[in-house]
């Protein structure tokens, strides 16, 4: 992108400053829902291609920064959180937002000293450097939406270098996205404490297809596999699934595995506390199949 597309868009946008207090966390579906991000700690390269249906995703990474990871996503959260709360307020949100590190940081359950501010800026260039191309949200498969999470960020500083924040602009499809409450959902503080990507993933995608389901919905292994966009293979995949089905991590949520006489093994999810729930619309559990169009 060119300098002067750059000063362009900047001119065009409303400055937003993020809002103090304890806003709630939510995040958007369609990443909750698809492989987005690096599930691994160290460096990925290799990119993502996916394909359900209608639906293509590629995620590409930059050998210079890696693929922004679901621990960067962390930022689009407390972004999509600002977004909606400053809507639900009355409020105008924007694309260019302005926010200091230590707000981010906080929200987000991260400490606030120097290594931790160098991983946020460290998250913010994987972010903008890692590009996706999808057919979500678009008229056919064949029209690909092409961004970044993060079109551009700067620090910025005052006549006497003293440190003001950060600015940050956010894509057009994310921030759609987020503007349209159908396609948001709070999802739990305890998230944030949760330190493995699998589990992490796992959390986004059952509370997605979960809610607030009485009986839950459960999913074939190789499906999951498919949807995480993990480079384990399917086998080493099966066993840290059965290992986060045995320590219970995720908040919310009771996890089993199951093995059908007629199908392969699936893994079940369902509220821990499903209440309050109507008889009247208690329902049999949702069972997804490859190839289903989620």
């Amino acid at each position: 992108m060119s300098s002067r597309r750059q000063v362009n868009e900047r001119n065009q946008l409303d400055l937003f400053h993020a809002l103090p207090g304890d806003l709630a966390p939510r995040d958007a579906q369609d990443l909750m829902a698809y492989p987005f991000f690096s599930l691994a700690k160290s460096r990925r390269l290799a990119p993502i291609d996916f394909k359900a249906g209608s639906i293509l995703i590629r995620v590409e990474a930059v050998p210079e920064h890696g693929m922004a990871t679901i621990w960067d996503a962390d930022v689009l959260i407390w972004a999509a959180s600002q977004i909606v709360e400053a809507r639900d307020a009355g409020l105008r949100p924007s694309r260019l937002m302005a926010a200091t590190p230590y707000e981010i940081l906080t929200f987000i359950g991260r400490g606030v000293g120097l290594r931790d501010y160098d991983r946020l800026k460290a998250a913010l260039d994987r972010l903008q450097s890692t590009t996706i191309a999808t057919s979500i949200r678009q008229a056919t498969e064949r029209r690909l939406h092409r961004f970044s999470w993060i079109n551009e960020w700067q620090e910025r500083a005052d006549q006497r270098g003293r440190p003001l924040g950060l600015e940050l602009i956010l894509p057009d499809w994310f921030y759609a996205a987020v503007l349209d409450d159908a396609l948001v959902l709070t999802i739990d503080r305890a998230y944030f404490s949760l330190t493995g990507g699998l589990e992490r993933w796992l959390y986004r995608l059952v509370r997605k297809h979960g809610g607030r389901q009485e009986h839950g919905w459960s999913f074939d292994l190789g499906h999951l596999h498919a949807k995480s966009g993990s480079l384990s293979p399917l086998k080493h995949f099966a066993y840290d699934l059965r290992e986060i089905v045995r320590r219970q991590p995720l908040p919310g949520y009771r996890l089993a595995i199951e093995q059908p006489a007629d199908s392969s093994e699936r893994l079940s999810f369902a509220p821990v506390d499903p209440l309050p729930f109507p008889r009247a619309s208690r329902q049999r559990r949702f069972t997804v199949h490859p190839g289903d169009k989620l």
